[in-house]
């Protein structure tokens, strides 16, 4: 694996556009101190603010590796395939560039450029693309790897059999080992959208999954909901507006009490500790958010407070 067996990788959405680059090569630094070592970006963040063009977070990120002299320190990764097409009317879903080979190809050669690196340590197909043969894609991205731009592979917010099948399509070629998508303590209604329509969240099917096979390894994002776990000035989504968040909430906060933590590093513990472990994306704005996420790191949930976590609100 490219990834320590327990760490948080440090989400770099915001980085270059609400979070300019002074503050976020503070917060990079500040993260390099603490011993982080996994940054994970795209190549489409963050086109939606104003002014933005997707451009903004790789480049800060390759600028901050290449000025502090640290690129062979870290993990980093990246993803495909969510980028607008030029023309906003793309063969992906959206108008997106999709992920064809051509559209591949393309975007990896982009990415290593802003990144300023020979190589992708893992690579991400972004969101699902059938438009184009599952072929196609597994094929272009085993080329990468082949060719030393890529390490490894992940693929994020697609349907379970579609990874099977892209697993299998890959046959004894490089294929996808690291898997992306949206998790936290708090658990959704499944039949209310996510905030955002290009989210998947992590279900019993895919955590079966993950634990069945031996090589897979699962990333999680929207971690600490926003800041809806601590933030009196941000709501939860309306997916978690149900009878089971108010039992989940009352345990957490008790245990992390118990801890002397706060409620996020409780979550992050959680997530950290498993079955299967996850590796949380955290993204933070400030110095001080890095650091009590990182703290995380620090905290063991005891067998009594795992059980009465997981069974709260059931």
């Amino acid at each position: 694996m490219t990834t320590p067996d327990r760490t948080i990788a440090l989400g770099t959405l915001a980085f270059g556009t609400t979070v300019d680059e002074p503050l976020s090569f503070a917060i990079l630094d500040r993260f390099a101190e603490l011993g982080g070592t996994v940054l994970d970006t795209a190549n489409n963040y963050a086109y939606w603010v104003e002014g933005g063009t997707g451009d903004e977070s790789e480049i800060t990120v390759g600028n901050w590796l290449a000025r502090r002299g640290v690129r062979e320190d870290f993990v980093i990764s990246t993803k495909a395939g969510g980028r607008p097409a030029a023309s906003g009317t793309g063969p992906g879903p959206g108008g997106t560039e999709g992920l064809s080979a051509k559209a591949i190809r393309s975007a990896a050669e982009d990415s290593l450029r802003r990144l300023r690196t020979d190589r992708i340590d893992v690579y991400w197909s972004h969101v699902e693309d059938r438009g184009v043969p599952l072929a196609e894609t597994v094929g272009a991205l085993a080329a990468l790897v082949d060719e030393g731009k890529a390490a490894e592979l992940g693929v994020s917010n697609h349907a379970v059999w579609s990874v099977e099948r892209a697993r299998a399509l890959a046959g004894d070629r490089p294929r996808y080992t690291h898997l992306q998508y949206r998790h936290s303590y708090l658990q959704p209604r499944f039949d209310i959208p996510l905030p955002s329509s290009g989210h998947r969240h992590v279900t019993p099917e895919l955590l079966d999954y993950v634990g069945a096979e031996g090589d897979l390894r699962l990333w999680v994002y929207s971690a600490l909901l926003s800041g809806g776990y601590a933030r009196k000035d941000v709501a939860l989504p309306a997916a978690y507006d149900h009878p089971g968040t108010g039992p989940r909430l009352a345990a957490l906060r008790e245990v992390a009490d118990e801890l002397g933590a706060s409620v996020n590093q409780t979550v992050l513990a959680w997530l950290l500790d498993g079955d299967p472990a996850a590796l949380p994306i955290v993204g933070v704005s400030s110095v001080a958010q890095l650091e009590e996420a990182m703290g995380s790191l620090a905290l063991r949930l005891d067998d009594d407070q795992r059980r009465r976590l997981d069974s709260a609100g059931r």
